[in-house]
């Protein structure tokens, strides 16, 4: 489910109902997102740049790419304005968050891992609104 009706939705809406891959709880409960962490700046003429910071729930976490993804799909979805979408581990949280900034914030890479079918499957469950 995507805003469409004005006001914009605070991008923190979209993301709050995401959910854990592994868990049966949202990023929001386990405070891997917070309302803290989005940030938007306008850049242009209806025109916004949008930054999430998200903590995993453990530094060595194997699923920070995943939940990266899972963000950025959802965001580029249903953010109802032109933007441009900057994802980043939350500073000091994570052992390989230089690795996993570099990789969700990669056009070309986030393409990719959408063209695997095992892993769009779980994207599409983590982003998909609860009944």
């Amino acid at each position: 489910r995507c805003f469409t009706a004005a006001p914009l939705p605070p991008a923190s809406d979209i993301i709050r109902t995401i959910r854990d891959p592994e868990k049966p709880n949202t990023l929001e409960e386990l405070d891997v997102v917070t309302e803290g962490g989005v940030e938007v700046q306008e850049i242009g003429e209806d025109e916004y740049l949008v930054i999430i910071r998200f903590t995993p729930t453990v530094p060595h976490c194997s699923l920070a790419t995943l939940i990266g993804l899972c963000l950025r799909i959802k965001l580029q979805r249903c953010l109802p304005f032109r933007h441009k979408l900057e994802i980043y581990i939350s500073e000091g949280t994570h052992s390989t968050e230089e690795d996993i900034n570099k990789q969700i914030n990669d056009k070309e890479r986030v393409a990719a891992a959408m063209e695997n079918p095992a892993l769009r499957d779980i994207v599409e469950q983590c982003v998909s609104e609860p009944d």
